[in-house]
């Protein structure tokens, strides 16, 4: 059996309730997913706060350098065909 300083870091996100995304709530170590998911419920919803968890090894987890921004979520300013103003609606469509 691996010690518990090797075991992978997993990410926990907890749903309040439905209707409403899951969020990031913090993370725990284990060394498989069944025992991710009975640590994140024992950390992170001892109080009822949840009905849904999800947990993800961080190393699975891609994530964008926030230096890339303004590359990465460009508004694409200079594409005017993706704004409705481009397009004339029929009288049919515009009075309805």
């Amino acid at each position: 059996m691996s010690s518990k300083a090797d075991w992978p870091l997993w990410e926990v996100f907890v749903r309040a309730k439905r209707g409403v995304s899951h969020v990031h709530a913090g993370t725990v170590h284990a060394p498989d997913a069944e025992l991710a998911l009975q640590n994140a419920r024992d950390l992170f919803t001892r109080r009822s706060e949840g009905i849904s968890l999800w947990v993800v090894k961080s190393n699975d987890i891609t994530a964008s350098d926030p230096d890339d921004r303004d590359a990465l979520f460009d508004p694409a300013d200079d594409k005017t065909f993706r704004h409705p103003t481009d397009f004339e609606l029929p009288d049919e469509v515009a009075n309805m």
